[in-house]
């Protein structure tokens, strides 16, 4: 006798078809969806609402870590980029140029590029080279050091594959840059940055990451040092997640970038620069989202708590919105984190049933339904997000609202734990030679939600011309974590005595 599968709000589901699954959930959790722009994004209220969330806390750590909002110009002069050998060779491959500054008809009538530039310009993909110039003239003696500035803006990056969330020709971010006076205080800057972003990601986005530095051949295009946090999915792949970056003097003799120091000679500063985009949001999905859509984290769901009001053709509509707005009131009263709830009623003119689907697929943390037969009894119905199989449950009004800061902090930190376990789950620490190596990543190819792959973490010996038996596989060194055991062992690619521990993984 065959068991029909239990009705998902997604379909396919992870375990049928985890890409295609990742593309519903975007749009059924109403995050994103595609423009008519080849390789662009709408950001949808509930993603761009969750994107100010973000912005808010991340903002709030820039200031207090010393750092101030500027905004330079997304258009920058090809000749900034040729500065810098490595950086514009980093990126040539994805500037989207600009060549002319109007339009005209030619004699069919068409519209067609006009007034040549005397210079191309380059829609901004990253702005070391535009800030760097600025710095120059900014900068000219060691007590105009440090200087740390933030930009939120949105940059261009033609990719040949575009991903929504993931990687789209158009996406937004914030990138930090500073410059200093001793190579000292650039890497703390560098490294409190990173810890920065963890904490963020952590305690902020329930994302569980791995801190450590890119090797060589993964840094950043002129960095001397890149620093990341790697999260894994659940596909078992890694997403970089943020990433902090050691510049030395490349980008301040690109743009000279000169100091008198305290002892009279000129020097180049040391600069630094930082960031995370909305990449983010594919992050979430990817480690929170589950056949039936989103299961967003308290602390960065635009709303925390939804009211749905149950009106029925002889329901006393009147009574019943007084209700949800005076509950609406007292969650405004209570708080997480010293910051109030926040709360939105659903007075949409749909079926109440529709309304909590549209909200379970978005996935806010609390899904209150009021109706007739709660006021009278003094209770709400709640569905909690994160445990819908659990199903409905019925709680005195007074309880559920005393408690609300309590339980939402519980779901972020239940939504945290779940994410931990499966990464301890795909996180492989007994492959010690290449056969296994190989035979890991081989089998199950197309990973899955099902699939058996994660992260291998594992010797190497630094020999970079060993990676190149990592290409027919698809897989990378995500990065050398900072948590080394330092004990000598065998390197997994070679057979050559290692101490070093990297992660290996495929990756978006």
């Amino acid at each position: 006798m065959s068991t029909k599968a239990p009705k998902t709000a997604i379909s396919p589901t992870r375990a049928e078809n985890y890409n295609e699954w990742y593309q519903k959930i975007v749009r059924a959790s109403d995050i994103a969806e595609l423009s008519g722009v080849r390789g662009c994004q709408i950001l949808k209220a509930w993603g761009y609402g969750t994107w100010e969330q973000m912005q808010h806390d991340l903002d709030r750590r820039f200031k207090d870590t010393g750092h101030e909002n500027y905004y330079f110009p997304m258009y920058i002069p090809i000749s900034y980029f040729q500065r810098e050998a490595d950086h514009v060779e980093g990126f040539a491959k994805e500037m989207a140029v600009v060549t002319h500054h109007r339009l005209t008809k030619n004699a069919d009538g068409k519209l067609v590029p006009d007034g040549e530039l005397e210079e191309p310009l380059i829609i901004r993909p990253t702005s070391e080279t535009i800030i760097g110039e600025s710095m120059s003239k900014w900068i000219q003696s060691y007590r105009d050091l440090p200087l740390l500035l933030n930009q939120w803006a949105n940059v261009s990056r033609w990719e040949m594959r575009p991903r929504i969330l993931l990687r789209t020709a158009e996406f937004l971010w914030q990138e930090g840059h500073t410059a200093h006076e001793t190579k000292d205080d650039a890497m703390r800057e560098t490294t409190q940055m990173l810890e920065v972003y963890r904490a963020f990601c952590e305690d902020v986005l329930a994302i569980p990451v791995i801190t450590g530095e890119k090797i060589a051949a993964e840094r950043f295009p002129g960095a001397v040092n890149t620093y990341c946090i790697e999260a894994m999915m659940q596909d078992g792949r890694a997403l970089q997640a943020g990433t902090s970056h050691y510049l030395g003097h490349s980008f301040a003799k690109a743009c000279t970038i000169q100091f008198q120091s305290r002892t009279g000679s000129l020097d180049y500063v040391h600069t630094t620069s930082w960031g995370v985009s909305t990449r983010l949001l594919g992050a979430l999905v990817m480690t929170h989202g589950d056949d039936n859509g989103m299961k967003m984290p308290p602390r960065i769901a635009p709303y925390q708590v939804v009211i749905i009001p149950i009106l029925r053709e002889d329901s006393p509509k009147e009574e019943i919105m007084t209700a949800c707005e005076k509950l609406k009131a007292d969650l405004l009263n209570e708080t997480l984190d010293g910051q109030p709830v926040r709360v939105k009623i659903d007075s949409r003119d749909i079926q109440s049933s529709e309304k909590r689907w549209d909200w379970i697929k978005k996935g806010a943390p609390l899904i209150v339904e009021i109706g007739a037969k709660d006021i009278a009894s003094g209770k709400v119905c709640v569905t909690r997000r994160d445990k819908l199989e659990d199903g409905k449950r019925f709680d005195e009004r007074g309880t559920f609202v005393g408690n609300i800061g309590l339980e939402l902090a519980t779901i972020q930190q239940a939504l945290f734990d779940t994410a931990a376990a499966f990464r301890a789950s795909r996180l492989v620490r007994d492959i010690k030679d290449w056969a296994a190596f190989e035979a890991y990543f081989s089998k199950d190819e197309d990973g899955g939600f099902t699939g058996g792959q994660g992260f291998v973490r594992a010797k190497w010996c630094g020999d970079e011309t060993s990676l190149t038996k990592l290409d027919v596989l698809g897989v990378t060194v995500r990065c050398i974590p900072f948590d080394q055991d330092g004990c000598e062992g065998v390197c997994v690619l070679t057979g050559r005595p290692a101490t070093l521990e990297v992660i290996f993984a495929r990756a978006y």
